[in-house]
This record gives C-alpha cells, structure tokens and sequence, in this order.
C-alpha cells in the first residue's frame, strides 16, 4: 500500500475524523511501531503498527453504529483517569466487532444524559458532527420554575456568549404529556414530579451551550436529556442501554440530512377545546379578509410529570 498521512489513516480504520486525528496525535496518544507518531507523518499502514491509546488499529474493520443512553455521571469521552464510568464501559461486548474500539461521535456533559452515537466510522462520524450538515440535536430541558414572558423571549431572540449569538434552530415549546411521561419511563433516576419541561433543537453545538443559555436568563437546568440526533431518537431506550443502527437510520446521518422536530398535536393531558366566545368585530374583519388573527405570543407553560 503506498504510504498516506496518519490522520487519514486513522479516519478511514474508523478512529475518529481527520480534524480529532490530528489531536490524538499531537497529543501523544498514537504510536507507531512503539514510538510516538507526529502529526503529517506520512505511513504504510500494511508495514507499521499503528496503536492508538495502546490498542491496535485495525484497517478495513467491520463498521459499527450504536446508539446509547449516557446516565448522568457518566463520562463521555475514551480515556479519562478522573472518571469512574465511562460510555465505553457500558457497551455490551456483542455490540462490537472483534479487533474494533468504538469512539463517541462527539460528547455529552458528564452531568447531563441520553442520546450518543458510538462508532469506529470516522468519515460518518464527521458528517454527523460538522456544521455545515447542519444535523439537529434535540433536548428534554427540565426546570424547577416555568418559564416567565421575559425569559421566552429572551431565548427566542437568542443570548449572547462569549461565543457570540446562541440561538435555537427550532421554536422553543413545551413537551407534551405524552412526550414527558415516555421520557421518564426511561430515565434512572427518575426525575422530580413537580419539574416543568421544555423541547429545544440546537444545530450550533457550542460547549455546554443550553445550560449556558438558560443559566444566563435566571432559568438553571435541573435536568437535560438528549433525545435526538437528526433521525435518530432515544425512543424506549432506557438508561445505560445500547442498541446497533439501522441502516435507515446509518445512512440518513451519513448524508447529513437533519431529521425535523416531532411534536405530538394533542397528547394526553392537554386541554381539551371547548366552546369559543364569538369573535369581536376587529377579529371578525381579520377573518372575513382571510388574515390571521391577532394575539400576542405566549410563554411556553411546559409539561409537568406527576406520579401516580
């Protein structure tokens, strides 16, 4: 094999994309034959072994997809000294392919939980994690206190960190009572009856962004479950669980196509329509010129599991 450089290699035997390659690499973690690999450094991957955090890496492996439930206090990257429990120790050994070491397909905070994607796919992995896909990610937010007209605002029109604007690529909303009571089910532990809780979609991925943002309006997150990642969805998968991809679900992600928002229109617990009030004469214009009627925008009042 003619010899190419060693973040390309490494992205194509499923390590991780060529960009966090090029980190493992200058941070000494890949080996060469023994000795520490430079970044540009160009090899034979038939003649050399290459090892990375002292496991071989195996070219042309079987790829594999996983989807998992990261509990809370559960460390999402590979290798970290501090951590008792990491994603890796959660995977069930028939999930992955003999000679194969899967990586997350980026992190999840240690204190927040749900959905993460393990692969040994590094291309995939870069498309799912790249901006310019545009792929979505969507939360369960938790919060002691309901939102009031301020904060809703605020978060609508976005909030400033030192990042720049952060902003959500979909309309905050209240989660529906069916759409909290599932999550909770799946949830260890189970979260506090008198939370309220909120969906929002983020496509910018900045560090800690959604705890940041709230943080900023006075609205601290108590919890936060990622239960989406474009296609893929957290549906019945119970905490510190995995299962492999379907292909549907693999192939979508890989085209970097972004999976919208799903929204139950009436779910259980919402207040059923009753009788309206006859509309006034301004509203009655609006509606006889085939305009919309006018209102103020409300405050998302969320959904709020109670136990029975």
């Amino acid at each position: 094999m003619p010899e190419e450089r060693l973040q390309k290699i490494l992205a194509a035997a499923g390590v991780a994309s060529r960009r966090a390659s090029e980190g493992l690499i200058a941070a000494g973690r890949v080996r060469i034959d023994g000795r520490v690999a430079t970044v540009g450094e160009q090899v034979d991957p038939a003649k050399v072994r290459i090892e990375v955090d002292g496991f071989p890496v195996g070219v042309g492996a079987a790829r594999a997809y996983v989807a998992l439930h990261k509990p809370a206090g559960v460390t999402s990257t590979t290798r970290d000294r501090h951590a008792e429990t990491t994603v890796l120790d959660l995977l069930p050994t028939a999930l992955v392919p003999d000679g194969t070491r899967l990586y997350p397909v980026g992190r999840l905070d240690q204190d927040s939980e749900g959905l993460i994607l393990l692969t040994n796919d590094g291309e995939w992995a870069d498309r799912v994690l790249h901006p310019r896909f545009g792929v979505q990610r969507e939360y369960a937010v938790a919060l002691a206190v309901p939102l009031d007209h301020e904060q809703a605002r605020a978060l609508r029109d976005g909030v400033r960190l030192d990042e720049g604007l952060a902003t959500l690529d979909a309309p905050l909303r209240p989660a529906t009572a069916l759409e909290t009571r599932n999550l909770v089910s799946l949830l260890r532990p189970a979260p506090a009856p008198e939370l309220t809780w909120y969906r929002a979609v983020l496509a910018q991925g900045w560090k800690r962004q959604l705890r940041r943002m709230f943080g900023a309006i006075g609205a601290p997150i108590e919890r936060l479950v990622r239960v989406r990642i474009g296609a893929v969805r957290l549906d019945g998968l119970v905490s510190g669980r995995a299962r492999l991809l379907k292909a549907p679900e693999v192939r979508v992600l890989g085209t970097g196509v972004a999976a919208p928002a799903r929204r139950s229109p009436s779910g259980p617990g919402r207040p059923k329509s009753g009788p309206r009030p006859a509309p006034g004469r301004a509203a009655a214009g609006r509606a006889a010129a085939g305009r919309p009627p006018a209102g103020r925008p409300g405050v998302p009042r969320g959904s709020r599991h109670r136990e029975t």
